[in-house]
């Protein structure tokens, strides 16, 4: 079945969508107005660019220009994540971005390489768009760590320094705060998993099967996006601990205050 083109005609229908939003968000006086407006109209500006220049990626096919366009994604998620985590962008900038280039690198490869078995790696069909779903949910991922890492040391300081007076290394007094970051960034993706096909239609398999895919190839993508956005979501998360924990505390284990 041939996918639907949609007009804009139709595109503007969906004003009709925000219309209860915009009415409950003023009765609860939530001041969400200014907020959601400007959202949707900054996603559609940037949708219309992003929707230009990957016009000209695919028609261009250079290898140089999608790794490019691909590192460059990398590199607004990692700033994003600082700005979102509101951590010291000097002190943590290239920690963060490391979490994102290796673990978003690398499970990008084994994805094109092993799973979809490509020939050319860097074609831009499948290396930007998959590069987008899992930097998505990397993205998330790393916030919600990092978030709950930082505020759990912050919140426990006097438990975290008692383990230390008690003889514990640095690593030991820090592992349950790592533990908890840890799991509450796995938890969401696992929960996801879990109901997935049973609660709710997954995003990539709607639009394979929105394109005209068959439901069994549908299914077999998004099986396997799955399983790729889960280990990059937790690798990432994982790394990103790991990278910044070395910069966040001085020679005392005493967490720098920036």
């Amino acid at each position: 079945m041939k996918t639907m083109e949609l007009n804009y005609s139709g595109l503007l229908s969906l004003i009709v969508i925000l219309i209860p939003v915009i009415l409950i968000g003023v009765y609860y006086k939530l001041h969400i107005v200014k907020r959601t407006l400007t959202s949707v109209f900054r996603m559609t500006i940037q949708l219309a660019a992003v929707g230009l220049v990957l016009q000209y990626v695919f028609k261009i096919e250079n290898p140089w220009i999608n790794a490019g366009y691909a590192l460059f994604m990398i590199t607004v998620a990692a700033f994003n994540a600082i700005h979102r985590t509101k951590l010291n962008y000097k002190r943590y900038g290239l920690a963060i971005f490391a979490s994102f280039f290796l673990s978003v690198g690398t499970i990008l490869f084994f994805f094109n390489a092993f799973v979809v078995q490509l020939e050319n790696l860097f074609v831009a069909q499948y290396m930007v768009t998959v590069t987008g779903m899992l930097l998505g949910n990397a993205l998330t991922g790393i916030i919600i760590t990092m978030n709950a890492f930082f505020s759990s040391v912050k919140e426990n300081h006097k438990a975290y320094d008692y383990t230390l007076a008690q003889g514990a290394s640095r690593r030991e007094a820090l592992l349950p705060y790592i533990r908890h970051a840890l799991l509450s960034s796995i938890n969401p993706n696992l929960s996801s998993i879990e109901t997935i096909g049973l609660v709710a239609l997954p995003g990539m398999m709607n639009g394979q099967i929105l394109a005209g895919s068959i439901p069994l190839t549908a299914i077999k993508y998004q099986l396997a996006i799955m399983v790729a956005i889960l280990g990059v979501s937790f690798i990432g998360s994982w790394l990103a601990i790991v990278l910044c924990v070395k910069r966040a505390f001085n020679d005392y284990d005493v967490m720098i205050q920036d």
